[in-house]
């Protein structure tokens, strides 16, 4: 009796049937069986990842050397290294960050939620995504009010090596956190867009440098308050 042999499958078909069934990764396991995805697309990933943990490598390097800068100056002997108190805000300033940080990771957890259709509407997910973005905010302006308390007390950029430290570290900081709102901004855009979805590896980027940006300024406060 004759034998049929079927020519090999493609990877193109390979690929093909991998992705109807179901085996393509990214999002679309977060969809109820048989529905689609509605806010948010099979992202491309690693190289999104790839790039943002550099990009928090580069920053990090960078505050390393300021950190580094700030201890030699320190001991080098002149006299006028003159400490100052930390204004008190910094404290408040920093509950709001690690706020924010629990807040985006609530946004996460509904943002998926959403997508595998146990939530009805995404207005729960935009509330903490809201929430976020509000306590980044006023960790922004209670760094600027930080400054302002400074300069009540005569102490500018130039006074003193002290207080030339504390600005260029929490100014430069405050800037990489404005860089996290940009994000922010973006995601909660694309988490309403209809044309324009969100993708997970655009919310698991923004995230990781959100949180980054809390640890960083713990480290940061830190520094502050022993060396200043």
């Amino acid at each position: 009796m004759a034998t049929i042999l079927h020519p090999p499958q493609t990877e193109v078909e390979r690929g093909r049937q991998l992705e109807n069934n179901g085996a393509g990764g990214g999002f679309r396991n977060l969809a109820p069986e048989g529905g689609n995805l509605r806010r948010v697309k099979d992202p491309s990933g690693e190289p999104t990842r790839t790039g943002i943990w550099v990009g928090m490598a580069a920053i990090a390097m960078s505050f390393a050397a300021l950190t580094s800068a700030l201890y030699v100056r320190e001991g080098s002997g002149y006299a006028d290294w003159t400490h100052i108190s930390l204004p008190p805000i910094l404290w408040f300033n920093t509950l709001s960050l690690v706020l924010s940080s629990i807040a985006l990771e609530r946004a996460r957890h509904r943002v998926a939620t959403f997508m595998r259709g146990q939530e009805g509407t995404r207005s729960v997910p935009m509330l903490w995504l809201n929430a976020t973005m509000l306590l980044g905010l006023v960790f922004v302006v209670g760094q600027y009010f930080a400054w302002l308390k400074l300069r009540s007390e005569g102490l500018y950029l130039p006074t003193n090596p002290n207080s030339s430290f504390f600005y260029v570290l929490t100014g430069v900081h405050v800037v990489h956190v404005l860089g996290g709102l940009g994000g922010l901004s973006r995601v909660m855009l694309k988490f309403r867009s209809a044309t324009n979805p969100l993708r997970r590896s655009t919310l698991d980027t923004t995230s990781y440098y959100w949180h980054f940006m809390g640890l960083l300024w713990v480290y940061l406060l830190f520094i502050l308050w022993l060396k200043l």
